[in-house]
């Protein structure tokens, strides 16, 4: 390989963060082993981008290699009738869906978009909608390889090398990099879901929905008003979603055809989405925001129940193509909380409430039922995550970084935990006490193995461990 190095500004999905770095193209496994002795020799570090998508600084490394992982973006096997697929880690979400979904097969965990890259939903073990009953996405993987900074190839599987399975997945691409990744896919009956969508009146309200509805339906999720206070606090509205059984839907074969599952990109028809976000600028501020989240409640209040095609209804993040454009020139950063059901209605009550005295209140809330899993550095508790976006300026990114670590303490003392593709501010003491030191003991001894020279390090490594 003639390793060429283009040094490029990168950002982050939410163009809040940017970091210069050598931009390297891999195509094949071959070539990422020749990157690593490259660095080791130059004295460089790597972090590998896929899409591109992570709100936080995941995928930067301020004057290192960055390895640009899309194009090894190949499906190389799928077996309609077993439901396993295996395909390189530049592959998409939406590659995936499209592949299986006219067979009858939905993957088990999606993210908010389908944008995203195996490879980075394995760093981070995304979940989706159905982390209550589901899990996360390492819980569906059979088996991937990945390149170790050594040179070494391994293989990895629930029950060989184990220890490597359930680091590298949640590993946040610091002990190796995946190269091929076999997946098991869920069987559907149709291309449509079942939806239900109710308001919720208050935080208390909010969270019982998801308490109580996660075991009835297949997903849940809650949009909540991030705007509102008092009595009004936490107010917003339930989608619980159910799979249709076999016989329910009259025509499969026409409803999971990939022309009815592609998101549309015109509005009536004639509008393009692709513009759209210019025009949600001027309402990208605390007034339009607050008339925003105050019409849509008001157009919750009524309870109703419809089809909607799977792609419809999990990837809200890819309706308007470039939404995050919208904030301005500051970007915007996620903060995603993950608090056990026991403490939760009480941390998100004080932090609510502080961002509103602090006058830095959140643009959007989206909330989610969870369950506890095995992966090292799991984020994932017996309990909710709430996830909020924030418009990022010059005037407040210093007060907002305070605030939210002042967030980091409420959700310390609540023994909630983080999840490392959004937070932008968390800090190496704050990693050491919701991980524990164990665990944070435990990942350094797989790091020294898997990476003797420290040759993987992103921006949000050096934040997180220091």
């Amino acid at each position: 390989m003639n390793i060429t190095k283009s040094f490029t500004q990168l950002e982050n999905f939410g163009h809040s963060h940017s970091a210069p770095a050598y931009f390297i193209k891999v195509n094949i496994p071959e070539e990422i082993a020749e990157v690593f002795a490259h660095a080791q020799k130059t004295g460089l570090k790597i972090t590998a981008r896929g899409a591109g998508r992570s709100y936080n600084d995941a995928a930067l490394s301020g004057g290192g290699i960055v390895l640009d992982m899309r194009g090894m973006n190949a499906i190389t096997r799928w077996d309609k009738s077993t439901g396993l697929i295996t395909a390189q880690p530049g592959v998409t979400l939406e590659q995936v869906w499209q592949k299986v979904e006219p067979d009858g097969w939905w993957p088990p965990v999606v993210s908010g978009t389908m944008r995203t890259t195996l490879g980075g939903c394995l760093s981070a073990n995304i979940h989706g909608k159905n982390n209550f009953k589901m899990g996360t996405i390492g819980e569906h993987v059979v088996e991937f390889t990945a390149t170790l900074p050594t040179g070494a190839e391994v293989t990895c599987s629930p029950k060989k090398n184990a220890d490597l399975f359930y680091s590298l997945i949640s590993g946040l691409g610091m002990l190796g990099i995946f190269t091929s990744v076999t997946l098991q896919m869920k069987r559907i009956h149709s291309g449509l879901v079942t939806v239900d969508a109710f308001p919720v009146h208050n935080l208390h309200e909010h969270i019982s929905a998801l308490l109580d509805g996660a075991p009835r339906n297949d997903y849940i999720v809650g949009w909540m008003d991030t705007l509102n206070g008092g009595k009004n606090l936490g107010r917003g509205q339930i989608h619980a979603a159910r799979y249709l059984h076999e016989g329910e839907d009259p025509d499969p074969q026409k409803t999971m055809k990939l022309e009815n599952q592609v998101l549309p990109p015109y509005i009536f028809g004639v509008f393009p989405k692709s513009i759209l976000y210019m025009f949600m600028r001027p309402f990208a501020n605390n007034l339009g925001w607050w008339g925003v989240n105050t019409a849509k409640y008001i157009a919750s209040l009524r309870t109703h129940t419809f089809r909607q095609p799977h792609a419809a209804f999990h990837f809200l993040l890819d309706y308007v193509p470039n939404w995050e454009l919208s904030y301005g020139r500051g970007g915007l950063i996620q903060y995603q909380s993950f608090i056990p059901k026991e403490t939760a209605e009480s941390a998100w009550s004080e932090m609510l409430k502080l961002s509103f005295k602090s006058r830095l209140p959140s643009y959007l809330g989206v909330t989610k039922r969870h369950r506890p899993d095995k992966f090292l550095l799991t984020h994932a508790v017996d309990g909710f995550s709430l996830a909020m976006d924030f418009k990022v300026t010059d005037r407040n990114r210093a007060g907002l970084s305070a605030m939210l670590q002042e967030f980091d303490k409420i959700v310390l003392q609540a023994g909630g935990r983080f999840y490392f593709a959004k937070n932008s501010e968390t800090t190496a003491d704050t990693t050491l006490a919701f991980y524990g030191k164990e665990t944070v003991a435990k990942f350094m001894k797989l790091k020294k193995r898997c990476d003797p020279h420290g040759l993987l390090e992103s921006d949000l490594s050096k934040r997180i461990f220091g």
